[in-house]
């Protein structure tokens, strides 16, 4: 893992660079992170994580940071601090710990762990990377083409099943 200049402080934000996406967690101190995980979300998964956006649920876990972060890059993010006052520390580790083992509802769009963190330190969830993908068209585009191309491909099996039970019928 890299070395950054500074270290985080209880309450920061912390941006990982899975890739193609970023994981968002919340230092709370002595190394440890607290952050919403779909089930695929690790840093060993690769691709595999990608599949969070097919996720409905995910758990609220804590872990040590340079578990979670792996071998990405990442940096403090309190991206939202000239927007909104952060929330004192204490009350930002309070919430953080009272959810720890509880399954939440998921949804890359509305309810992702950016949006769990920012809720956290602002008392407002909000998700930049969302946003962005939406402005640029590509976030709703890519669902929509994924969900029509399975959609696709599940009427070409089921259809050429459905034919071919009736061609030997005949």
């Amino acid at each position: 893992m890299a070395k950054y200049e500074k270290k985080p402080e209880p309450g920061d934000l912390i941006e990982i660079f899975r890739g193609t996406y970023q994981h968002w967690v919340i230092y709370v101190g002595e190394g440890y992170v607290i952050h919403l995980a779909p089930p695929s979300e690790h840093p060993q998964a690769g691709a595999y994580s990608m599949m969070s956006v097919l996720s409905d649920k995910a758990t609220v876990k804590k872990e040590e940071l340079y578990e979670v972060v792996g071998n990405d890059e990442y940096c403090i993010n309190n991206l939202l601090d000239e927007k909104y006052e952060p929330r004192p520390v204490q009350e930002i580790l309070w919430d953080a710990h009272s959810v720890l083992g509880q399954e939440r509802p998921y949804c890359v769009f509305r309810g992702n762990c950016e949006h769990f963190v920012t809720e956290l330190r602002y008392g407002e969830p909000q998700s930049r990377q969302v946003r962005k993908a939406v402005e640029m068209g590509v976030g709703v585009g890519l669902v929509a083409a994924g969900t029509f191309a399975v959609l696709a491909a599940a009427a070409a099996i089921f259809g050429s099943k459905d034919k071919q039970k009736r061609n030997q019928n005949q």
